[in-house]
């Protein structure tokens, strides 16, 4: 048998129950199309692979490399899956006016 535990709270998710919450994240790098215009046609193409090239040269590879996409899975309990879709990103709700104490 499969146990479950919720993932914020951790606490045990009866089997019993069958309500659990399952939240999938996938998190990509977005890479907007650029513009390109008839200025860009005049560019030199092989001088910029080499200055690309002496660039990758004198960089740390392995600090330079990042995961192109994460996916990220999490089972939620009801309680934790609530205040998770009242603040999905987790950012801190802040009051709209900050008045000075006179």
């Amino acid at each position: 048998m499969i146990r479950y535990s919720c993932d914020l709270c951790r606490r045990d998710l009866d089997p019993t129950d069958n309500v659990r919450y399952v939240v999938e994240i996938d998190v990509s790098a977005a890479l907007d199309p650029q513009d390109c215009d008839e200025a860009d046609d005049d560019r030199d193409h092989l001088q910029e692979i080499n200055e690309l090239l002496q660039h990758l040269d004198n960089v740390d590879h392995e600090a330079s490399i990042e995961a192109p996409s994460q996916q990220l899975r999490f089972d939620l309990c009801p309680d934790c899956c609530r205040k998770f879709l009242k603040n999905p990103i987790g950012n801190e709700k802040t009051s709209q006016f900050d008045f000075s104490e006179n």
